[in-house]
């Protein structure tokens, strides 16, 4: 199942973005960005977590479309990290296409939903 798929995705990426958070503030002595892709990168999962219990269609739908607001937005920070020379090619690649991945998915589990 789809859903469970993204929930899988979401969680190892949270995880992913607490470790980034953590290197940000202890090597990098970044402080605002940090702070920022912390909330929404967390927040991409607890969106797919919560939309399990929703109320309606349209509000799990809704919920899946705040996840892939945060996934967005998270994917501008990690853009902001990468161009001021903050993180390497290498970092900005692996946790880009992780978010590219949760976009994907979650699209295509919108679409699917919307077609009934």
């Amino acid at each position: 199942m789809s859903e469970n798929v993204i929930y899988k995705l979401s969680k190892q990426f949270a995880l992913r973005i607490i470790k980034l958070f953590r290197y940000l503030q202890d090597e990098k002595k970044e402080f605002v960005i940090s702070k920022q892709i912390y909330r929404s990168g967390t927040s991409i999962g607890a969106n797919i977590a919560e939309s399990f219990y929703a109320q309606s269609d349209a509000d799990y739908i809704n919920k899946l479309k705040i996840s892939l607001k945060e996934a967005s937005e998270t994917k501008y920070w990690l853009e902001l990290l990468y161009e001021s020379e903050t993180l390497s090619k290498q970092e900005f690649d692996f946790l880009t296409n992780d978010v590219n991945t949760i976009i994907g998915t979650t699209i295509n589990i919108i679409n699917k939903l919307l077609e009934k």
